[in-house]
């Protein structure tokens, strides 16, 4: 006998909420129905998968592997189904979407209406993340598709391109460095480069574009959480810093007190793509999205 899909479905809430009644309520059952459901499995696998306790509920390690594989099995499923329902339609009824931060802000004002507009069957639910748990997510089968910026470690997944997203110098209005007509990485980072806090996809990216290093603790004085945090601090005349020509375009820096200069760097860029699990019959929609979104990445005319 094999575990059935709703028994595994039942193991994954449980694991997600850590308790039998939240985990039967977000799977719309009653707590006996959940449990028996638990019961049954491990029968089936011939090992308990959870420890019960006061504190909650624990995975045994036969539980953390079954949650593990139950992953990859419930995320096909899935796609199966959405498969089926939209074969023939692409990008209608409910579809799962992630941005990255410094993406979500600039280009889903522009985007939205595109895909309102020429898919308007489509249901789409937004989640804003940073880059590492959406990868989770979408190899969790939590998501269908992600927006995203390369490059970064995106092993398990196939993307279709969107727009390259030029990265440009920013410095404080009154800068020496705004004399100069385009500014070098190295100089950047002699002035007090300030970069987004560890755990966004954007500060790797700088770094890895401009062949900088990573500033040493002692060094990393400031550190920004967003990039509307990041234009206020080089305004300020806390340092320098690298802000996306999506950003720019999109206002952010309008009304602060810096200057924007090209970079003196051989390939100043982030990728944006669509990112979708390799494998997972949502391949079309994501090349599709990828390309119905091409003109709200577009840069604005100088």
């Amino acid at each position: 006998m094999l575990p059935s899909l709703r028994q595994l479905q039942y193991l994954r809430l449980l694991a997600e909420h850590g308790s039998f009644s939240r985990a039967a309520e977000a799977a719309h059952v009653t707590q006996p129905t959940l449990s028996a459901g638990i019961q049954e499995l491990e029968k089936t696998l011939g090992a308990p998968v959870v420890d019960r306790a006061r504190s909650g509920v624990i995975l045994t390690a036969v539980g953390e592997e079954a949650v593990r594989r139950a992953g990859d099995i419930l995320a096909q499923a899935e796609d199966l189904v959405q498969a089926a329902k939209t074969a023939g339609q692409p990008l209608t009824g409910r579809f799962r979407l992630g941005v990255i931060p410094t993406i979500a802000p600039f280009m889903l004002p522009r985007a939205l209406p595109l895909l309102r507009e020429r898919f308007p069957k489509l249901k789409l639910f937004l989640r804003e993340d940073l880059t590492h748990r959406l990868i989770e997510a979408l190899k969790a089968g939590t998501l269908d598709a992600a927006l995203i910026a390369l490059p970064y470690d995106t092993a398990g997944l196939d993307n279709a391109p969107v727009a390259d997203d030029e990265l440009l110098a920013m410095t404080p209005a009154n800068h020496p460095m705004n004399a100069q007509s385009r500014i070098s990485p190295a100089a950047l980072q002699a002035n007090g480069l300030i970069l987004l806090e560890d755990g966004h996809c954007l500060r790797e990216q700088a770094l890895s574009v401009c062949g900088l290093n990573p500033p040493r603790n002692d060094e990393n004085l400031f550190a920004a959480t967003s990039l509307h945090t990041l234009v206020q601090m080089v305004g300020s005349g806390l340092g320098v810093s690298l802000l996306p020509a999506m950003a720019l375009d999109a206002g952010l820096a309008e009304d602060a007190p810096v200057s924007i200069r090209p970079l003196d760097a051989a390939y100043p860029s982030r990728q944006i793509v669509v990112a979708w699990r390799s494998g997972s019959s949502r391949a079309i929609e994501g090349r599709l999205l990828a390309e119905t979104l091409k003109p709200a990445a577009t840069r604005k005319a100088a």
